[in-house]
């Protein structure tokens, strides 16, 4: 007698939560994030506590030198991370200023942090870091057209730019070489797209 199989329920949703914060203040507040401690009730009519992280947001950028090539450059920063307490590769990214539009703030970091200006921008993906306790998402954009000048890095920002093919990149996340969330997204993303695009041609 044949096995009915049972279709499992899809347990995605994009439904908006049914969530009320009963207070929320400002528990400390620095020159780059503020942190919000909230009572909230949320669904299953669970009152929790959290503290949150809130800013401005922040862009991600994927600088791709010669993307019509087999084995594009990718524009990569090596820099030091006190949290992360070590040197990691990443890609270009930084905070947005107040009331400043995503564009426009991917545009003024590339430029700050590395010298380039991009002919072509494309959204790739946005997604949450981490969603626990930090409010803030992350816009990466895909830069093509690059076009060299000289960069204007802040006082504090010391960074090693360089350009690495892709391959290169990507056995360095193979290795473990790469451990910055922002870069491991945008770069497989990049490459599983590329892929996707051959495989159609």
């Amino acid at each position: 007698m044949p096995v009915k199989k049972k279709t499992a329920k899809p347990i995605l949703t994009n439904k908006k939560a049914n969530v009320q914060v009963l207070s929320s203040k400002v528990a400390f507040e620095g020159p780059l994030f503020r942190v919000f401690r909230e009572e909230v009730r949320e669904p299953g009519n669970k009152t929790s506590h959290r503290d949150i992280i809130r800013h401005n947001g922040s862009v991600v950028i994927l600088a791709v030198e010669d993307s019509s090539k087999r084995d594009p450059l990718i524009v990569m920063e090596r820099q030091y991370r006190h949290a992360a307490g070590q040197y990691l590769w990443e890609v270009p990214a930084g905070k947005m200023d107040a009331g400043e539009e995503r564009l426009a703030a991917a545009k003024r970091e590339l430029k700050e942090e590395t010298g380039y200006c991009a002919k072509k921008w494309t959204k790739l993906v946005r997604y949450f870091a981490s969603p626990g306790f930090l409010g803030e998402w992350m816009q990466v954009f895909l830069a093509e057209g690059l076009i060299p000048g000289e960069a204007e890095p802040e006082e504090d920002e010391l960074l090693e730019v360089v350009l690495v093919p892709l391959s290169e990149v990507l056995g360095m996340i193979d290795q473990g070489k790469i451990l910055d969330g922002k870069t491991l997204v945008s770069i497989q993303l990049y490459a599983r797209l590329r892929a996707k695009k051959k495989k159609a041609k």
